[in-house]
């Protein structure tokens, strides 16, 4: 299966303003990058969100939320989150935004 291009282009739209972005083909979907650093992605019709290890906790609490594991080895301050939990761009862009409050603690690369 493809990734959801839809779902991609609504993650360009959101990010449109935003300066330092690099998207690049990844893991079998697409990755956005901010200062070289991978903010979120899409793997199927999954949104993969980076909120670091401190966030990550209260982010799986969440509906439609689950552990980043694609590979039988799940990768800890990464969330998957299924469609119906960004449904609305407001959903969506708030992934986005605690992506980006992380992003915003590591150094560039």
């Amino acid at each position: 299966m493809a990734f959801d291009e839809s779902l991609a282009a609504r993650i360009r739209d959101a990010l449109a303003r935003t300066r330092n972005v690099e998207e690049k083909k990844m893991f079998g979907g697409i990755g956005f990058l901010l200062d070289g650093n991978l903010l979120v992605g899409v793997w199927k019709d999954f949104l993969i969100a980076r909120v670091g290890p401190d966030a990550y906790e209260d982010a799986r609490l969440e509906p439609h939320v689950g552990e980043f594991d694609i590979t039988g080895k799940p990768m800890k301050g990464w969330v998957m989150v299924e469609p119906e939990g960004v449904d609305n761009d407001d959903q969506l862009k708030d992934w986005i935004r605690r992506a980006e409050e992380f992003i915003g603690t590591l150094p560039r690369k």
